[in-house]
C-alpha cells in the first residue's frame, strides 16, 4: 500500500501519512520499485550494525513509523519504540550544488525518453544506479547521511532511523521526485526546468531555416514597369462534360461521381458567367431538390429511382413529396419552390388586380385564399409569387392535390391561359 502525500504550503515540504503494519517477509525485498530497492541496498551497504537495520525494518513492517514530512536535504518521522513516547527520528541527506543540479538536469533534458520517463513516475536506471551518465549520484554515498534521533542508542544507524529509512523506500516506491526533493528540488520546479531545457535543446539540434534573400526597401518600392497580365481565357459555352468514371469493386458508383462531377462543373460555369452562385443561401432541402430535377425528365429512371429515395430518407420526406417540389423547382427554381410551400398575404396591388383581368378575359370568378386564386371547379390554381409572377397549378376534382404545372408568367391572364393549354 503507498502512502498518501499530503501537500504542503509549497513544492518543497510533502508529508506522507503512516503506512498500516503489513505481514513481513524476510525473504521478499522490502521495496517493490528497483529505484526504491536500490535505496535499500545503499543504505544496507553504508550500514555498520546489520541487527539495527533488521530490527529496523521489522518496526517497518510493524506500522511503528508514524507520517514521514520530507524536504531538501531531510526526513523526519516520529517512531514508535518500546516506551510510551515515541522518538524523533531524523535523516539528512547532502543536497545537490547549484552546478550539479545544472549537470544533471540538462543530462535528462538531453534525452527525451528521460523526460517521459519521470512524467510517469518511473525512474531510469542511468540516473540511479551509477554516477556515470551525468557524473551526479542520486542514492546515497558514504558522508552523505547523517542520521540524528531523540533515543539514547548512539548506533549508526539506530533501529528507529533504520526503520524511517525503510519507511522512505517505500515512499520512492510510489514517486521517484521524493528522492529528488531530499536532493534539494521540487516536483514543479523541476518539471518546470526540464521543459525549458529539452526545448532549448531540441531547438539546437533542429536543422537550422535556409537563408531567405532580402531586397532593399528602396528597390522594392521604386516604380519599375510591369507587363500587363495576359487576357483570361474564353468561357465556355456550356460546362463540360465528366470522364467516365469505371465500375471496380469497392469503389464509389460511377453514376453518384458522374453526377456530382457534372454538377460541381455547372456550378463553376454559373460563377464564371454570371458572377453568382446557383447554390448560394440554399438549405438541406432546397439543395437535395435541386439534385433530383437535375436529373432527366423524360421518365423515372431505375437510378434516378434509388437518388429520389435517397434523397427523400435523408431530408426526412417521402419520394411525393420530393417529386411534387421537383415539379416546382423545374418551375421556377428556388421561387418555385417557395411558392409551393408558403402561402404569404401580398400587398395591395398586382395581386386584387389580377381577378378583374381575368374576369375581363373571359375566365370564371376565380376564389382569393391569401396568394392565391382558385377557379370555381377546384382543378386549376394561380399563385402569385415574391417575384411578382404567377405560378399555375393543377389538382384532380375535389382532391385539393395541387401540382406545378405550366411557365410562370408577371401576367395572371397569360399564366392562366398556359395552364389550361
Amino acid at each position: 500500500m503507498s502512502p498518501a502525500a499530503r501537500p504542503g504550503p509549497d513544492d518543497l515540504r510533502r508529508t506522507f501519512d503512516a503506512v498500516p503494519a503489513r505481514t513481513p517477509d524476510a525473504h521478499a525485498p522490502f521495496a517493490d520499485s528497483w529505484w526504491g530497492r536500490a535505496w535499500v541496498d545503499a543504505l544496507e551497504a553504508l550500514s555498520m550494525d546489520e541487527g539495527r537495520l533488521a530490527r529496523g525494518r521489522v518496526y517497518a513492517d510493524g506500522g511503528h513509523v508514524a507520517a514521514v514530512t520530507v524536504t531538501p536535504g531531510r526526513v523526519i518521522a516520529y517512531v514508535h519504540g518500546s516506551r510510551p513516547r515515541p522518538y524523533r527520528a531524523e535523516l539528512r541527506l547532502r543536497t545537490f550544488t547549484a552546478s550539479d543540479w545544472d549537470t544533471f538536469l540538462d543530462a535528462v533534458a538531453a534525452r527525451p525518453g528521460h523526460l517521459s520517463a519521470l512524467l510517469d513516475k518511473e525512474m531510469p536506471h542511468s540516473l540511479v544506479d551509477t554516477a556515470g551518465e551525468t557524473g551526479i549520484r542520486l542514492l546515497p554515498a558514504a558522508g552523505d547521511l547523517d542520521p540524528d534521533c531523540s533515543c539514547p542508542d548512539r548506533g549508526w544507524p539506530c533501529k528507529h532511523v533504520a526503520a524511517l529509512c525503510f519507511q522512505t523506500a517505500r515512499l520512492l516506491d510510489s514517486d521517484p521526485f521524493v528522492l529528488l526533493l531530499m536532493r534539494g528540488r521540487g516536483e514543479r520546479e523541476l518539471l518546470d526546468e526540464l521543459g525549458r531545457r529539452n526545448a532549448e535543446h531540441s531547438a539546437r539540434e533542429r536543422p537550422a531555416a535556409p537563408a531567405v534573400p532580402s531586397v532593399a526597401a528602396e528597390e522594392a518600392l521604386t516604380d519599375r514597369y510591369l507587363p500587363p497580365l495576359p487576357a483570361p481565357l474564353p468561357v465556355p459555352p456550356q460546362p463540360g462534360a465528366p470522364p467516365a468514371y469505371p465500375e471496380l469493386p469497392g469503389a464509389r458508383d460511377p453514376l453518384g461521381l458522374d453526377h456530382l462531377a457534372t454538377d460541381a462543373a455547372a456550378r463553376a460555369h454559373a460563377l464564371l458567367t454570371t458572377g453568382a452562385d446557383p447554390l448560394a443561401g440554399l438549405g438541406t432541402w432546397q439543395d437535395a431538390v435541386r439534385i433530383a430535377a437535375s436529373r432527366p425528365t423524360a421518365g423515372l429512371t431505375a437510378t434516378t429511382r434509388a437518388l429520389y429515395r435517397e434523397l427523400a430518407f435523408a431530408t426526412g420526406r417521402n419520394t411525393t413529396d420530393l417529386a411534387r417540389a421537383v415539379a416546382a423547382w423545374r418551375q421556377g427554381g428556388a421561387q418555385g419552390l417557395e411558392v409551393l410551400e408558403n402561402a404569404w398575404d401580398p400587398p395591395a396591388g398586382p395581386f386584387d388586380r389580377a381577378r378583374p383581368a381575368l374576369a375581363a378575359a373571359g375566365f370564371p370568378r376565380y376564389q382569393p385564399g391569401r396568394n392565391r386564386l382558385t377557379d370555381p371547379s377546384g382543378t386549376l390554381q394561380l399563385r402569385f409569387g415574391h417575384d411578382g409572377r404567377w405560378y399555375g397549378y393543377e389538382s384532380d376534382p375535389g382532391q385539393d392535390d395541387w401540382w406545378p404545372r405550366a411557365t410562370p408568367d408577371t401576367d395572371p391572364v397569360g399564366a392562366l391561359t398556359a395552364l389550361r393549354g
